[in-house]
């Protein structure tokens, strides 16, 4: 009786300040409403050992109990984030753990190499099952709003070679290049000579395959290859989605080493997940620590500010930063449904463990983007100490449909 009783004080504290659309049923066919309505989550006890995790409900504690099977959970799965953090928002102090806090992690290529396959070789067929038919799991572009989400992943690819006004013949790496989709389109659309570099093997493979399926193997090389240790020189760098890999203290040195294989006429893109705590901190209520244990091990989003201070250590400048949180709460949203939708299927194919690992991934980030305790920026930038006159006076080339591929050097480099 005694944890039934602080459950019933704690549910009795919480609905003096809120209401929460939750009930929690117990096994001994106890109900206990948090709200007035209809309630949009049930978390059902089946034993009195689960509701430690209910009293100190942070997203961590919360998200073990669910993905370990201590606790059922009925409701969509933004609900479920968006109840979950309710509960912590109204229970705990954002202090300590539960705040956001900064993790000091140690980093080799044999860590980086464990942590990036450790994500993305579940295995190929699970990424297809939610994301769009290019299989670009990154950032969508959504430039009406109204896209569906192939359409807005291509207009992506288009905004970013657009920015760093990609032209025939240019030599193009991609640093993270996923199952090939930027790499492609730059050779078809655009005419580039292109190499794109993984650490997942699941990824050089298909990536490869997808490459000699659009006809572009004499344009594009598909590398399992970690970027510290690329040689060379190149028109264009492209990295999206790979400086959350990369640690904060090292990201002066990633940047210097995009800086060393940048023709010194060249243009880069970072296109990356950054905090918005002013201080690196990750997402609070324990949320951080979930991704961390689960999903990306060794993962560290830094601030825009440190972001951007470690591009100008590593020799490079800053030309055009472009903030689009909103389209990336769009996308994982649309991720989200994706996988609700395909859910027979995805715990068939990686186990009802990683369905639920995975399920309040997509939904705590698609609340996390919403809440700003996190953003995507784009950032392009050139060798720092150069002569600003081959810049463009204005960002309409970005967005101007009408300029060619080979006008679009002109517009950018020339002007």
């Amino acid at each position: 009786m005694l944890w039934e009783k602080k459950l019933e004080q704690w549910a009795n504290t919480i609905r003096s300040s809120t209401a929460v659309p939750l009930r929690i049923e117990l096994w001994n066919g106890q109900q206990v409403n948090f709200g007035h309505d209809l309630p949009q989550v049930i978390i059902r006890v089946p034993h009195v050992s689960a509701l430690s995790c209910l009293l100190t409900p942070s997203m961590s504690n919360l998200g073990k109990a669910y993905v370990d099977g201590m606790i059922e959970v009925e409701g969509e799965p933004g609900a479920m984030i968006s109840v979950g953090n309710l509960l912590a928002r109204h229970t705990l102090k954002l202090e300590g753990k539960f705040s956001r806090i900064t993790r000091k992690l140690s980093r080799s290529k044999t860590k980086d190499l464990a942590a990036v396959q450790s994500h993305y070789d579940v295995s190929n067929d699970f990424y297809r099952l939610w994301l769009d038919e290019h299989m670009v799991y990154s950032c969508a572009y959504f430039e009406k709003g109204n896209e569906d989400l192939a359409t807005a992943q291509l207009k992506k690819i288009d905004h970013i070679l657009l920015k760093i006004g990609l032209k025939p013949g240019d030599t193009l790496l991609d640093i993270g290049c996923g199952w090939g989709a930027l790499v492609i389109r730059a050779a078809q659309k655009y005419g580039a000579r292109c190499v794109g570099i993984t650490l997942s093997e699941n990824q050089e493979k298909l990536a490869r395959e997808r490459v000699a399926a659009a006809g572009v193997s004499e344009q594009v090389e598909i590398r399992l290859q970690d970027y510290r240790d690329v040689s060379g020189c190149f028109d264009k760098i492209t990295s999206i989605g790979m400086f959350e890999h990369v640690g904060i203290e090292n990201l002066p040195a990633y940047f210097a080493k995009m800086a060393s294989l940048l023709a010194d006429d060249g243009v880069a893109m970072n296109h990356g997940i950054t905090s918005t705590d002013a201080d690196n901190g990750e997402t609070p209520y324990g949320n951080g620590e979930f991704i961390e244990r689960y999903v990306f091990p060794h993962g560290e989003l830094p601030h825009l500010g440190r972001a951007l201070k470690s591009i100008q250590e590593g020799g490079l400048e800053v030309v055009d930063v472009e903030n689009l949180r909103r389209h990336y709460a769009r996308t994982c949203a649309i991720w989200t449904d994706n996988f609700e939708r395909n859910a027979t299927e995805i715990r068939r194919l990686a186990g009802d463990r990683r369905y639920r690992i995975w399920r309040v991934y997509l939904a705590g980030c698609a609340y996390a983007f919403d809440q700003d305790w996190i953003s995507l920026y784009q950032v392009v930038c050139i060798k720092a100490g150069k002569n600003p006159s081959r810049l463009a006076w204005s960002r309409h080339y970005m967005y101007d449909k009408a300029v060619s591929v080979s006008g679009l050097a002109e517009a950018n480099l020339s002007q």
